[in-house]
């Protein structure tokens, strides 16, 4: 009954189309509404916090409230079942290695000239940034921005997730890096989208992506046989 209840509120919040932020109703007009026990309710309401589309607001005038469902909470769910099936961190960054050239080649190919703007911007900021913080965000949002472009929602989102698992586990790797490089392959990278040059950018992304597998298993070689677990 909870996951009747939990599948019907989910519905609920895509067809109103609700926002983060926004309050569902309250329990008594659920209960009303469902004609189910408080406990069954309580119990969808538990599930769909657990897995990061709700939120619980405590006090008065509180109740559950909509989350902002992005990538890191699809991950984060996802691990729960590459734990259990013992996928470990290097085939993590093969599916990486697999997924972010086909997603640059994409973004080339539909192409929005609404992004270059934002595109360039975020890559500036990586010319920019002195400290270790600023170098990580920038790079970050480099690869966040470029595999929102893909024009496939399933792929971006699968993908982003996957970035930023890789970020969470091997962000300290990444800040070790020489810069340069990397701010010049990130500009080349944009400006072959940008130009609408999908083999250019398929490929500066493959050979940009196989010098973080290089990198991990040269500076980090324990870190690629740990099993993805659930965090």
């Amino acid at each position: 009954m909870s996951s009747i209840i939990a599948r019907e509120i989910v519905r609920d919040i895509a067809q109103r189309k609700l926002s983060p932020g926004d309050m569902l109703e309250s329990e008594s007009v659920m209960l009303q509404r469902f004609q189910v026990a408080r406990a069954s309710l309580r119990e969808a309401l538990r599930v769909l916090e657990v897995h990061g589309l709700i939120r619980m607001k405590p006090g008065p005038g509180g109740g559950p409230v909509v989350s902002e469902v992005d990538s890191r909470e699809f991950g984060r769910m996802a691990t729960l079942f590459f734990q259990v099936q013992g996928i470990e961190f290097s085939e993590l960054v093969e599916a990486r290695l697999i997924l972010e050239p086909l997603v640059a080649r994409l973004a080339a190919e539909r192409h929005d000239p609404s992004d270059d703007e934002e595109l360039r911007e975020i890559v500036e900021r990586g010319f920019a940034a002195k400290t270790d913080d600023e170098w990580l965000t920038a790079s970050n949002a480099f690869h966040a921005k470029v595999l929102s472009m893909a024009g496939n929602g399933l792929l971006s989102l699968f993908a982003r997730a996957l970035k930023d698992l890789f970020t969470e586990r091997a962000s300290g790797v990444y800040v070790a890096r020489r810069r340069d490089p990397v701010r010049r392959v990130h500009a080349d990278i944009a400006d072959a989208i940008i130009s609408g040059e999908p083999e250019v950018a398929e490929q500066l992304m493959r050979e940009h992506m196989s010098e973080y597998a290089k990198t991990i298993a040269k500076r980090e070689p324990q870190l690629m046989n740990e099993v993805v677990d659930w965090r």
